[in-house]
Parts: C-alpha cells; structure tokens; sequence
C-alpha cells in the first residue's frame, strides 16, 4: 500500500507540475495596459501563464519571421486588420480550429482560411468642433471633399494602418477612380500637414486648427474617461458623425488575434482565443477600453451609447489587407504624407 501511495503522489505531482507549466507565448502590439488585466483573469481562472511581448505591429512581424519555426510565439494580436492580413501572406500563421465561441463571430470577422479573427471593433467616423459646426451640414465622408470643407480637415499621415485600411475599404466599395478622386479632395482640403495620433486632430479641432478630424471612436472615448480635466475638457468640444448612415456605413476595424505557424503551446493559445472572446472579456473590451464588442449580444459602454447607434461598412475585412498596398499608391499619388 506504502508503494501505491507513493507512485500516486509522483503522479500527481507531475499533472501538477504539467499543469503549472501551461503557458502561451503573446506578441501583442496592443499596449501592455489595454490587454494585460484580460490576460491576468485568463490567468487566474486557468493557472495557464501568459507571458506578454509588446511592440509595434511590423516590428513584431518582422521578428515572427527571422525567428522562423524556432519562433516562442503562440499569438500575435494587432489592433488592425491590415497587419494580421500581412503576417498570414508571409506565411507566419495558421489555421484555427473552430471552436463553438469562434464559430459564434459574424464571418465577416474571420479570415476565410481561418488564420485570424477579430476580438473587438474599431469604429472611424468623422469628429467635428461643436461649435463651429452645424452637425446637419455634413452626412458623408464625401462631403469632405467638397470646397465648403477647404482647410478644415485634420487626419493622421498616410503611414497609419488605420487610414490605409480606410482608403483600401473605399477602393473595395467606389472603385479605384472613385477612390483616387476622394484621396486627392480630402487631401487638397488638409488644414495643415498631417502629424501625429487620432488623439491630436481630436484636440486639433478643439484648438480650433481644423473643424473635422478622422479619428477612432476609442481615442475620444479615451479622452472623455481621462483622469486629465484639460483632456476631458478638449474631448467634450468634439461631436461624433456617423458617415453614409443612408448608403454604405461607416468604415470600421478589429482588434484581432492569429495563431503563429509554429506556436509551440497551441492548445493553451486556443482557450486564450476563447477567453477574448467569452462574454466576460467582450464586456471588458466595451466597458474597460470603450471598444465595440465584437459579439452583438454585449451591451456597450455609457459612453460608447453616448455617441450614437450606427449602420457598419460590410467590406469583408479581408479585402482591406488585400488592397493595402493599392490604397498605400493612391495616397502616394495624391500628396498624402
């Protein structure tokens, strides 16, 4: 019986030291503050560790790929579409089992192949200034190009994944004239060179330096909510209109996740994948980081209710990496630095 006892207790000592040992590997481009708290309750809850990379989206592709099957990484999360297009196009993800929460998402926010999925929305409507204008004046992101509009606008260079994705989404809708005529307008009605974050045209237009901005609802929802009473402040100068509510939609993005080729504790990196998209993480997402829930049945945040309800672009999401590189030349050509 002593003997018995004893090869029990190497058992159960080695599950215990197998299940402690349970870890995945996360290449995050996404801040340390803005994912972390999600993945300590992943923790918590499953003794599986997560040890966190943070770094931008190319850089993080970039090592993906010089590590190659020698790679640690079981994950790579962007917040943007275009980037988890590019990694699965250089061969540096692979295919996710489809679990019953996955199967749950909408297709348009999952890679056909199955090589990324989105976790959450990034809404990118028009801001103006209160003040100077009337709100009735402008209904689509055309309006922008028209001459009433001429040094007004205020947006970020066209190196951001966000404005690519947003000129790919038109290409994909308008074609590529059409597209080209918007770029070339928008840009030719520029209040000043574009410079700096979503953040800074939303406190450009409460300066007064322009009177519309594009801008990711996340960030003003990020200024409303800040400890900082001067941000709060230049955040509450600024309105929310939603764009082509009477056609297309307005142009959104993901926050998404792709299994690496040669993730090394891929079991472990799937229930991370069902932890981000479990209710209790999509409620996280909308009330904690006032993002869209990418599932349909979380309620938003206050503030998230507060700008408004809004019909969606149905681009399947795909194409914005797909035209990246065609959207990157038209703003080229067009003078968008």
């Amino acid at each position: 019986m002593k003997n018995i006892n004893f090869c029990m207790l190497v058992i159960t000592t080695m599950l215990s030291t197998s299940i402690m040992a349970e870890q995945v590997n996360l290449y995050s481009a996404r801040k340390e503050a803005l994912i972390k708290p999600l993945l300590d309750k992943f923790t918590q809850q499953t003794g599986i560790t997560v040890n966190l990379v943070t770094g931008k989206a190319d850089n993080l592709i970039t090592r993906l790929k010089s590590e190659g099957k020698y790679s640690p990484a079981d994950l790579l999360l962007t917040t943007d579409v275009g980037r988890l297009y590019r990694a699965k196009e250089q061969g540096l993800t692979q295919a996710i089992s489809v679990s019953p929460a996955i199967a749950a998402l909408p297709n348009n926010f999952r890679d056909e192949q199955g090589h990324w999925l989105g976790l959450s929305l990034r809404a990118r409507p028009m801001m103006v200034s209160v003040d100077r204008v009337n709100t009735q004046t402008i209904a689509n992101v055309e309006d922008l190009i028209s001459p009433e509009w001429k040094g007004r606008v205020c947006i970020r260079s066209s190196s951001n994944i966000y404005n690519q994705s947003m000129v790919a989404a038109l290409i994909a809708q308008l074609g590529e004239s059409a597209a080209q005529e918007w770029v070339n307008g928008l840009v030719n009605n520029f209040a000043r060179p574009p410079q700096g974050g979503d953040r800074d045209q939303i406190k450009a237009v409460a300066a007064g330096l322009c009177d519309v901005a594009i801008a990711n609802t996340y960030y003003l929802a990020g200024m409303l909510s800040s400890e900082d009473k001067t941000t709060q402040q230049q955040a509450k100068k600024v309105k929310v209109i939603w764009p082509n509510q009477a056609g297309r939609g307005t142009h959104i993005n993901i926050s998404g996740v792709a299994l690496a080729k040669s993730a090394p504790n891929k079991d472990a990196a799937l229930k991370l994948i069902d932890f981000l998209l479990s209710n209790e993480s999509q409620l996280w997402y909308a009330t904690t980081n006032h993002e869209y829930p990418i599932l349909a049945n979380i309620a938003w945040s206050d503030l998230l209710e507060s700008f408004g309800t809004f019909k969606t672009e149905q681009v399947p999401l795909g194409q914005l990496g797909e035209l990246n590189a065609a959207a990157v030349k038209m703003m080229d050509r067009a003078g968008w630095k």
